[in-house]
């Protein structure tokens, strides 16, 4: 694989994070740093566009909004009717309006379990415990 070289003018603070998860992993900090924006940065092909642009925005974010983010839940009334459509799927099936409503609730699910997992993951990366966030 070809590799470029980037210089980059990284805040104490960061640096010193980086410098501290090198040392936990026995690993160098240009190595913690690749994984860092390896993890940051998921293959482009492998994503819609629109979860993409979620997953890339993720990485700008502070790690207060990244526990934030990790938390956070779908609204109570869109659980319910997801889980309610589930039910009905199963009992006695759905018609297409029902089905449909259904496929959309799943993707809005889908797309809010991969941002809590993938700030969860940003969050491990910068040499935050993440275990309790795992609990909820």
């Amino acid at each position: 694989m070809s590799t470029n070289t980037l210089t980059l003018q990284v805040p104490t603070p960061l640096y010193e994070r980086l410098k501290l998860h090198a040392a936990q992993t026995q690993r160098s900090v240009e190595e913690e740093t690749l994984e860092a924006l390896a993890t940051a940065m998921p293959p482009v092909q492998s994503l819609p566009a629109e979860l993409e642009e979620a997953m890339e925005s993720l990485a700008a974010l502070d790690d207060a909004a990244l526990v934030e983010a990790a938390q956070s839940r779908l609204a109570v009334d869109v659980s319910a009717e997801l889980q309610s459509l589930h039910h009905k799927r199963q009992r006695e099936g759905l018609s297409d309006t029902e089905s449909a409503k259904l496929a959309k609730l799943v993707r809005q699910y889908e797309r809010q379990m991969l941002v809590r997992a993938q700030a969860a993951a940003l969050l491990k990366a910068r040499g935050r415990d993440v275990s309790e966030l795992m609990k909820s």
